[in-house]
């Protein structure tokens, strides 16, 4: 045996390599280990970090001692990103009022979701780990605050696989003034397969770059030239059994499919007047909202996790003008998501996410009208997909500066999320460099009181 080469062991072994690799992405998959609520997400992510605050955690103390320093003890270890922790204190910018039978809290900027707050679970208790926007995107997105793991959304797709053939199981968009801080890694694969890393569309021209032929190529050319190129990866995947390749084959067999299928459904003008006018969209001009309603298209058809990053909260100073410009660019399609999911029977099986980073801080910055970073405290919603309707979680301090009851971290949502998808959050694994690698770490606790 020790004469046998290894160049005639990849020969002769080689399709049996080949096969284990195929084998390996197949496995990829999962099975639930439970019963799911859910069998799609569709990620709201208002990157930069709004402000609790000015939306949803109505704290009059706060108004009563606007101007005054807060309180020292208050301030004991903690940390800002940008201002003096000593900056006086600033009062909610906007009234609270009381709405639906659950009697929700919103200020004025959120007129749409108001309609819907019997529909959506809203938990004030949050808390994260990182107080800058790069640290704390990936943080939200993947559970750590570094690069390299693998994003929620890819963790779905590994559990729980794509319901299409002609689309991916992960897409996202990026609007608003920039893309996430976080860039990429916000929604890549880390060291899962590639094929579960997210797939990003655009919301005009082709949905992905170079998806159209280029001049002078017909449709048998591409389909010769496609068998020409599987033929080659075949060959390379029958000698290695890397499964990269095995992920190289498919990116190419699902992009040919695409061509006929992603155009089809980015088209908007297939949908009635009053649908696009409940989300306030216009196919020809490029928006939030029809980002928005193209999620709900996507996710009919069988996308698994559709993530959209709307950068655009990240006020410092001039809060009052731009958290207004904010929610009239972002409120009415977010509720008209909910209220079209539910009247088409989706609601149930589908959980919406709307959140960003981290809070703001109860200080000033910027003079008189501005608010830095802030990870103690801040606010997000759910609806759907077993969420409890109507309810709302979680408690700050009077100054809305910590969590006074219910506290839920970053790696409780994932844990929650994994839950209602039908996954034990510490069983759904990946062993990479020697471990057992998941989406909340060592971390996380299931959230049973906001559940259904």
């Amino acid at each position: 045996m020790s004469n046998i080469s290894r160049r005639w062991f990849f020969e002769q072994c080689g399709v049996g390599l080949g096969a284990m690799a195929m084998n390996a992405l197949a496995a990829a998959n999962q099975q639930p280990h439970f019963a799911p609520k859910a069998k799609r997400v569709i990620f709201l992510f208002m990157a930069g970090a709004p402000s609790h605050l000015e939306m949803f955690d109505n704290k009059p103390q706060l108004a009563k001692f606007d101007g005054q320093l807060p309180p020292a003890e208050l301030l004991k270890g903690y940390r800002a990103a940008f201002i003096n922790p000593n900056s006086k204190l600033l009062g909610p910018k906007f009234p609270f009022a009381r709405y639906g039978n659950s009697g929700a809290e919103l200020s004025p900027l959120l007129p749409h979701l108001s309609k819907v707050v019997d529909d959506i679970t809203i938990v004030k208790s949050m808390s994260t780990d990182a107080f800058n926007h790069a640290p704390g995107q990936l943080m939200m997105n993947t559970g750590a605050m570094i690069f390299g793991r693998p994003s929620i959304g890819s963790w779905v797709t590994y559990g729980l696989g794509s319901e299409s053939k002609d689309l991916p199981a992960f897409v996202v968009f990026s609007t608003g003034k920039k893309g996430p801080s976080g860039g990429n890694s916000c929604w890549g694969s880390g060291f899962l397969p590639t094929t579960h890393q997210g797939v990003q569309f655009r919301s005009t021209g082709d949905p992905v770059l170079y998806l159209s032929n280029p001049a002078g190529v017909d449709n048998q050319l591409q389909q010769d030239s496609l068998e020409a190129i599987k033929r080659l990866n075949q060959m390379k995947l029958d000698t290695t059994g890397d499964p990269e390749i095995a992920t190289r084959i498919s990116s190419y067999e699902m992009a040919y499919r695409m061509q006929m299928s992603a155009p089809g459904v980015m088209d908007l003008s297939q949908e009635p007047k009053h649908i696009l006018d409940l989300y306030g969209a216009d196919p020809a001009k490029p928006s939030f909202a029809n980002t928005v309603l193209l999620a709900r298209r996507l996710s009919e058809r069988g996308v698994r996790f559709v993530q959209i990053f709307h950068e655009a909260w990240d006020q410092h100073g001039n809060l009052v003008k731009d958290i207004t410009q904010n929610c009239k660019d972002t409120d009415q399609a977010c509720a008209a998501l909910v209220q079209d999911l539910k009247q088409r029977g989706m609601l149930d099986d589908t959980i919406v996410i709307w959140g960003g980073e981290f809070g703001r801080t109860p200080m000033v910055q910027g003079g008189s009208d501005g608010r830095d970073h802030h990870p103690n405290a801040f606010t997000m919603w759910m609806a759907g997909g077993g969420f409890k309707p109507g309810i709302t979680y979680g408690e700050t301090d009077e100054l809305g500066f910590n969590v006074a009851k219910d506290k839920v971290h970053v790696h409780d949502l994932h844990a929650t999320i994994l839950n209602q998808l039908g996954f034990d959050h510490t069983k759904l694994t990946y062993k990479f460099q020697g471990r057992n690698f998941r989406l909340t770490d060592v971390h996380g606790e299931v959230k049973n009181r906001i559940l259904i």
